[in-house]
């Protein structure tokens, strides 16, 4: 009995962080139809400033966590809904996605550069990434007491549980008994007709971030003497949270801080229980993506199936298509992108250096792996956040069959298969799911894998992993990075030639249909469920291709090198770069290899700012859903479109006046003032 209410008491402490969590998020999402993926990582960054205060610059501990709950977090949450959320929610579920992510990347990274440059200027700042054992809002060190015989509270769990009391009833209180909290579930339920009575859904909108961000802050200072600074495990505390606002559908508060409490008691009882689990390593960490995942599939609504063409939108009805050259000749779609793999090939051999040889070399088997978002994301408009997952399972594969004298081609399909048959395992449960609930199953699943799977010893091979040595072909010895940049040149020349023929073949087409209106695609004879997990596993194998040379050009693979949260920033840079067209993968890759050595010997030796940077380039997609690459073709053809209708219209005003002229007393005089007025 003793030890169940241990579990009990302890799980009450992790499940009122949850539920403020939570709670934050349903608000959010309920005010602006925008699942923020960042909502951890504002608890950090909350978490992070009130440790600098409280410890650093020496600030009570009450009066640090009262500004920072009640000023920096709803003033970052108004700041973000002003600057980003607001066109956020007029955009495409992916750009959605996406940007959120980008900020889940940017903000901690931002938090710990700040800390950087204080201790630099000199202020009394303290160390931060990684810490742990750090004091909360109580007596430091915490204060124990026994209820019963071997079951004991501290101060730090009691001040959790009474301010979550507190929160709970003041939210009941403002959503049930307030003018304010009526408006909220008014724009809830019909944001038209709320602003038909007068009342501006912006600013309700605005309220909801900014009690979302003070309650996410809440929790961060809440979870400090639990959770440590750690940013990776604030991003877990949300991604399991959000089983909890999934139990809410994502709209009402009181299921879903029910929810969070009752999802942290019974994580902490399968994990004390569950004795048939012992043998296997990481499940008891693994427990919450079983249930989020579970939760998942059981509570989650399924999307709608009448198409996703908002993501294919342009911002106004006279723009040119996403793709302003198609139907042009060959040496126009590819004419530059030959010529420059050309010139980057002739490089390799003639003006760079073995480093910047190798990062480049590096770069190219990025943008193989980049360019599985190009076809699970850019073809078939689904969000997979579990691509790290097939990297490292196809490498960690290859490594271990070359380790028992396989050849390195034979590694490589082996492994290659091996990807493409876990991504269609990932597929199979989750495709039911849409938008972000598929994002957020294929997340649980990546995160289950590295705490399950990649643990298992004679697939790990411990922490040193696999060797995975560069192969020779002949006298080609693809150890010298020149060689091996070359080859990869040609590997993602033709990869990117196949995905456009593939965009091009009727199996394209019908991809492209079932992104756009599977109620339409079906109702022709395509198979949606089949076409999807073909999408799923043709990424996945790409990726697990791509990964197998990204771990050759490192000449080892360990379970730890391409975890389910690299696969988050790989995400953020490639649909930041453009996700439609596979030369912008590669471009991606490139830059995301060379930018940190480019940042570090011009800019800053710091860490955090191309993580930074990176991230911010997921947040532009506010502005330019279809990435950097696109945008820049866009505006291009936007460009030659109006000064061809210029010339045009000149040529017709000219032709107009002419004809007016000489036809004038047949009756044309209306028409050639006209016209000469167009000119």
């Amino acid at each position: 009995m003793g030890d169940l209410l241990v579990f009990v008491l302890s799980g009450l402490v992790s499940g009122a962080l949850y539920a403020l969590l939570a709670t934050g998020l349903v608000l959010s999402y309920s005010a602006s139809g925008l699942f923020n993926f960042a909502h951890g990582a504002t608890a950090y960054l909350c978490a992070l400033t009130f440790y600098e205060m409280h410890s650093g610059l020496g600030w009570p501990a009450v009066p640090a966590a009262l500004l920072v709950v009640c000023v920096l977090a709803p003033g970052l949450g108004w700041g973000l809904d002003r600057l980003m959320f607001r066109r956020l929610a007029r955009v495409g579920e992916t750009a959605q996605i996406v940007a959120t992510i980008g900020l889940l990347v940017a903000l901690p990274a931002a938090g710990l550069w700040a800390v950087e440059l204080l201790g630099d200027a000199g202020a009394p700042v303290k160390p931060a990434e990684n810490q742990f054992g750090l004091p909360g809002v109580g007596p430091s060190p915490a204060l124990s007491r026994q209820l019963l015989d071997g079951v004991g509270v501290d101060s730090d769990q009691l001040i959790t549980w009474v301010v979550t009391a507190v929160v709970a009833v003041a939210l009941w209180v403002l959503m049930r008994h307030t003018r304010l909290g009526l408006r909220l579930r008014a724009a809830v339920d019909n944001r038209t007709l709320t602003e038909l009575r007068g009342i501006s859904a912006d600013r309700l909108s605005s309220v909801a971030w900014m009690i979302s961000s003070a309650l996410a802050g809440l929790a961060g200072v809440l979870a400090t003497p639990l959770l440590g600074l750690s940013a990776h495990d604030f991003t877990l505390f949300l991604f399991v949270s959000a089983t909890a606002a999934v139990i809410g559908r994502f709209a009402s508060v009181p299921l879903a801080f029910a929810g969070g409490l009752g999802l942290g008691v019974l994580q902490n009882l399968v994990a004390g229980y569950a004795s048939f689990a012992e043998g296997i390593t990481g499940f008891r960490t693994a427990v919450p993506f079983l249930i989020l995942f579970g939760g998942l599939l059981v509570l989650a609504r399924r999307g709608r199936t009448a198409g996703t063409a908002a993501q294919d939108a342009q911002a106004d009805a006279g723009a040119v298509p996403v793709d302003p050259a198609a139907g042009a000749s060959w040496a126009r779609r590819w004419g530059a992108w030959a010529a420059a793999a050309g010139v980057l090939g002739v490089a390799f051999y003639t003006v760079t250096t073995p480093f910047w040889s190798g990062l480049l070399a590096q770069g190219l088997a990025l943008g193989l792996v980049f360019m599985s978002f190009t076809v699970v994301t850019g073809l078939g408009a689904m969000v997979s956040l579990a691509q790290g997952t097939f990297v490292t399972g196809a490498a960690l594969v290859a490594g271990l069959l070359m380790s028992r004298g396989w050849p390195f081609v034979a590694a490589l399909a082996v492994g290659t298969c091996v990807a493409a048959v876990l991504g269609a395992l990932v597929a199979l449960p989750a495709l039911r799911l849409g938008g972000r609930t598929l994002a957020l199953a294929t997340l649980a699943l990546a995160f289950l894998a590295d705490q399950v799977l990649f643990q298992m010893r004679w697939l790990r091979n411990g922490d040193s992993g696999w060797s995975v040595p560069r192969p020779v072909f002949g006298p080609v010895d693809l150890g010298d990075d020149r060689a091996l940049g070359v080859a990869l040149l040609v590997l993602v020349s033709a990869c990117a030639a196949g995905l456009g023929a593939l965009r091009n073949s009727p199996s394209g087409r019908a991809m492209l249909a079932v992104r756009s209106a599977p109620a339409a695609a079906m109702a022709s004879g395509v198979s949606v469920l089949r076409t999807k997990l073909l999408l799923f596993t043709v990424s996945a194998g790409l990726a697990g291709f791509g990964g197998v040379l990204v771990a050759s050009y490192n000449t080892r693979i360990t379970a730890t090198d391409f975890t389910a949260m690299t696969g988050l920033v790989w995400l953020a840079v490639v649909v930041a770069a453009g996700v439609r067209r596979p030369q912008y993968a590669v471009v991606a890759g490139v830059v995301f290899a060379v930018a940190p050595r480019v940042l570090a010997d011009y800019v800053t030796q710091s860490a955090h700012l191309p993580v930074i940077l990176f991230g911010l380039a997921g947040l532009a997609l506010a502005n330019d859903p279809d990435g950097y690459c696109a945008a820049l073709a866009v505006r291009r053809a936007r460009r030659r479109a109006a000064a061809s209708g210029a010339g045009g219209a000149a040529g017709a005003g000219a032709g107009g006046a002419a004809g007016g002229g000489a036809g004038g007393a047949a009756g044309g005089g209306t028409g050639g003032a006209a016209g000469g007025g167009t000119g």
